[in-house]
């Protein structure tokens, strides 16, 4: 009787003079930020079934209550439970940066794309409109719009991505430029595409993993720009729970002595901030080592 035996799978032998790149790991502390991440992400969602009070549930017995049994990380001069309001204020606080940084995102993407691709006196102008913008205080340009529309969540997050975008417009074209340059452009011209369908089919999709990378690495900053908005009064207004708002609502506490109502929604925020630069350095690098 005839044993059959399943023959072994070639191995190919590695290729002399060949350079084996190995994978490198994701370190632990890309782990851990994003992780930390992940849970905010969720506590956001599921604020509404997860938080013991409501974020606006006033109870004036126990103003400026510390940390105990009936409120995990205390209260607020109005007596409102600190990390109910922190569970609710995740969503405003991460959401209005990520509706903020895909705005500026648009733009920017299209102004760069838009320079590098026909350069000239169009290129000349878009670069002296995001140099002007450069040269003029973000913090001011926000300012005067919103003294022009009027305060609000909205009126900030529209006048923060006018800021960004020129950030944004100006890193597409560098590396726009030199993706414009490589042959498979010349390849596509040659059979006849236009430069509309060259950019939105090919080129912008090219520029997707180092346009991700920077932008990862970017929301922490949006994050930070939020929240400014928000404790000089100009974006999200009482009674809201975002963040920012309740480092300002906080700050009059502690004149009596009070830490806990600044220092939670102020160390929620350095916390996501530190997590968004650990995980967009690290995305940025394994792209762009992948590019190289």
């Amino acid at each position: 009787m005839t044993t059959l035996v399943d023959a072994p799978t070639p191995v190919a032998e590695p290729v002399a003079g060949a350079a084996v790149k190995p994978r490198r790991a994701w370190p632990v502390t890309f782990w851990i930020a994003a992780g930390f991440l992940v849970l905010t992400a969720l506590a956001a969602v599921f604020a509404p079934l997860i938080s013991l009070y409501e974020p606006d549930e006033i109870d004036l017995y126990a103003s400026l209550a510390g940390p105990d049994g009936a409120h995990a990380l205390g209260t607020d001069q109005s007596g409102r439970d600190l990390l109910s309001r922190v569970l609710h204020g995740a969503g405003p606080s991460l959401v209005a940066p990520l509706v903020l940084l895909l705005l500026a995102s648009v733009i920017g993407i299209a102004l760069g794309t838009l320079a590098a691709w026909h350069g000239g006196w169009i290129d000349a102008v878009v670069s002296r409109v995001t140099d002007v913008m450069f040269a003029f205080p973000g913090l001011l340009f926000v300012i005067l719009i919103v003294s022009v529309f009027g305060d609000g969540l909205t009126t900030a997050v529209i006048a923060l991505a006018l800021a960004y975008s020129p950030v944004v417009a100006k890193y597409t074209r560098s590396i726009a430029l030199a993706e414009r340059s490589k042959p498979y452009i010349d390849a596509y011209r040659v059979q006849g595409m236009g430069g509309f369908a060259i950019c939105a089919r090919r080129l912008v999709p090219n520029l997707a993993p180092s346009l991700l990378g920077y932008l990862v690495l970017m929301f922490g900053q949006v994050i930070m720009g939020m929240a400014t908005l928000s404790y000089l009064g100009f974006g999200a207004q009482p009674p809201s729970s975002e963040w920012g708002l309740m480092v300002k609502e906080g700050q009059a506490a502690l004149v009596q002595g009070a830490l806990w109502p600044a220092l939670v929604p102020g160390t929620a925020i350095a916390l996501v901030v530190v997590a968004f630069n650990i995980v967009g350095v690290r995305v940025s690098d394994r792209l762009g080592a992948r590019e190289r």
